[in-house]
Order: structure tokens, then sequence, then C-alpha cells
């Protein structure tokens, strides 16, 4: 049995680099950029009014000015500005020549059909200067970035319309277990139903990443094996959950092995998720999880998800917050480390009534999942915890 950091490390440097592929800007939200993305002009290009107003001279305000001309967005001024004048301007528009200032529209009276005066007592420059937010050529979204809205927003701002991405990794899921019904059907006596697989499919999608779930594999060694070589054939990462312990009908750990797959470690010292299995074939990996489904859940979330992450080039691949504790919390061993359903509130942390690794409703209020570290019995109210977000 290893630690877990032990586990996480084992489990990171097998994580292959996926491909790139170039998208349409507009089908690239939830990807993660392979390349860095610097803009091709300056921002703004010119200076630009920040308000709807007159382009003045600040030492004219105390006197009536003339409008000599209106620029409208997108319209270059046409003449340059001399003393007593001004040009009426909307936001966006570009600054004539000779102006300092743009006073707003509210900040002025009209004292004829082309004659204005100032009234208030001081003004910004309400100018925004050239260049004053990005130079050409300057970095603006890192390789790495996992696309969101904002980083659309940007790369349309710059020009980058075909963005250099990483492929998608495809994760199949299989639940294992003659025990296991599939959500629509009532499950009768000794039955569950398959709530894990489900979860995990969710799991993966929110992880930017592609599900592909291939069902319920019974407790029998040749449908678990097929099930687990008709996964290998179209997908990157393979999650089996159920069948990883040492009961009688636990089949999962053999027949990864007779699908040729070199086990890389077979238990943890993590609580839940003890009998948790990594291995390889080639560039598949493969995952025997728990089959509790808060066991299933914790692993993808601190181990699976992050490996996904890595494949895609994510930068932050491993998402730690440190935050104080809201309540003092015991546990009676520390023999393995533990991660345990939390509530953040007012920036501190609450752990959640948790009754074990079969308390799925445990889940239905966590923000996060916090660990208690490896010889630690006792956290008090104030001490500082990694908390994981969901």
């Amino acid at each position: 049995m290893i630690r877990f950091e032990e586990a996480l490390k084992i489990v990171i440097e097998n994580a292959p680099a996926l491909r790139g592929e170039r998208v349409d800007i507009l089908a690239s939200s939830g990807r993660v950029l392979l390349e860095n993305v610097c803009s091709d002009i300056n921002m703004p290009p010119f200076n630009r009014s920040a308000v709807d107003g007159f382009a003045c001279r600040r030492g004219d305000l105390g006197q009536e000015l003339t409008v000599i001309e209106t620029i409208r967005a997108g319209q270059a001024p046409e003449k340059t500005l001399g003393p007593g004048q001004c040009s009426r301007i909307m936001t966006g528009s570009p600054v004539p020549e000779g102006a300092d200032c743009v006073v707003m529209v509210e900040d002025t009276i009209d004292i004829s059909e082309n004659r204005i005066r100032f009234t208030g007592n001081h003004t910004k420059d309400n100018i925004s200067r050239v260049a004053e937010d990005v130079r050409e050529g300057d970095l603006v979204i890192e390789a790495g970035t996992m696309i969101r809205p904002q980083h659309i927003a940007i790369m349309a701002a710059v020009g980058y319309v075909n963005p250099l991405v990483a492929t998608r990794p495809k994760v199949a899921v299989i639940s294992t277990g003659d025990e296991i019904v599939e959500p629509q059907l009532k499950p009768g006596f000794s039955q569950i139903r398959n709530s894990n697989g489900y979860q995990l499919v969710e799991q993966i999608r929110k992880a930017d990443a592609l599900p592909d779930y291939l069902g319920i594999a019974p407790d029998n060694e040749k449908a678990t094996l097929d099930k687990i070589l008709l996964a290998m054939e179209g997908n990157d990462v393979v999650l089996l959950t159920g069948g990883v312990s040492m009961g009688t009908f636990d089949f999962v750990p053999s027949v990864m092995e007779k699908a040729g797959i070199t086990i890389l470690f077979r238990k943890i010292a993590l609580q839940p998720g003890r009998p948790t299995i990594f291995g390889k074939k080639d560039d598949k990996l493969i995952f025997g999880l728990p089959g509790n489904p808060v066991s299933s859940f914790t692993l993808f979330e601190v181990l699976v998800k992050p490996m996904l992450w890595k494949m895609m080039g994510v930068i932050d691949f491993y998402s730690i917050l440190r935050l104080p504790m809201g309540t003092d919390y015991e546990r009676r061993r520390s023999d393995r480390m533990q991660w345990l359903p939390v509530s953040i509130r007012d920036g501190k942390v609450f752990p959640l009534e948790y009754h074990g690794s079969a308390h799925i409703f445990s889940l239905a209020s966590a923000d996060a999942i916090a660990a208690i570290p490896f010889g630690v019995t006792k956290l008090n109210i104030g001490d500082l915890i990694d908390v994981r977000p969901l």
C-alpha cells in the first residue's frame, strides 16, 4: 500500500500528452490551448474616448467652447482642435489632435446650436490611451489555459480565430457486479442502482473530456475481460468501478493482468479509496476504482481528473486551496490520508455529515473535498487545510 502522494506522482508521470488540432474559435470553449496567444495589434489602437461628451483642451474649460465637428464611433476625426474649440465625441471614438481631455455630456450645458460650456469643477482625462491595455506582440493567453468565454473574447479581439487545442481524452466507464442494475430499473432484493457509473460520466464531462459509458459487466471473468478489451480499443482511459477488493468475485485485478495491463499500484493509504488499482498498456491508462459511490467520486477528483488535465496540457492541473477550519474535527484513526466532503462558508471549511464511502447523499451539499493528512487525528478551528473545489 502506497501513500496518496506517491500514487498521484505515478499517475501524473504516466499521463501521455495528447496531440493537438485547430478548431474554430466558436468551438473552442472548454478546450485546452496548446500555444501562447499574442496580440497582433495595440489595444486600444488609438487614443479613445471613454465617455460620451466633448473632446477639449483642458486649459479652455473656463470659457465657452465652439463645437467644430461630431465624431461617431468608427469615424476618424477630420479636424484638429484650436483654442476655444471642442468636438462632440461618442464613447469609443478616436480623440482628435489637440484635445487632452473629454468632458462628459452631463457636465456641460448648451449655450447655442454649436456653443457649450463646461459646468463641472474638474474632470478626468476620460481618454483610454493607445496601447495602455496591450501592446502589439504582448502575451494575452498562456498555453495550457482551459478556454472559457472570457478567453473567446480575447482571442476574437486579437484575431486568433483558429486556436490550437488539445484533443479531448476519451474515457470509458464500466461498472462491475451482479448486484448492479441500471437506474431506470427498480432494484430487487440485494440489488442496487448504478449510481457511480452515471456519476463518473458526468464528472468526465465536467472535466472537459469525452465519456464512453459501456454499461455493467457481471461478476464473470470473461465478460469483464471482453469489456476491458473493448474499452481499450476506442478510448485513452478506462475506468472500472467495483470488483477491486479481495472477495471471491472481485475479478478486476486478475482480469487486468490477463488483458496485458501492467499494474503500477494496487492499494493507496487513502480513505475512502484504499482498494484502487492503476495500470498501463502501451498508451492506454486503466483505473480499477472502488464500487462505493463516494470512493469513486473522490478518486476521480483527486487522481483521474488531474491526470486528464495533465494529458490535455492544463497549467494548473491540480488546483488546491488552503483554507482555515471553521470548526473542530476529530477522527479515530490516522493511518490513512482522508478526503472528506465539506462546505465552504465565509472562507472557512466545515465538514459535512458523512457516514462512509457508500453515503452518496453527503455529497449533495459539498462545495469541496478536504484532505486530512496522514497521522493527523484532530483539527482545530483556524487550522489550515488543503481543499479541492468540486
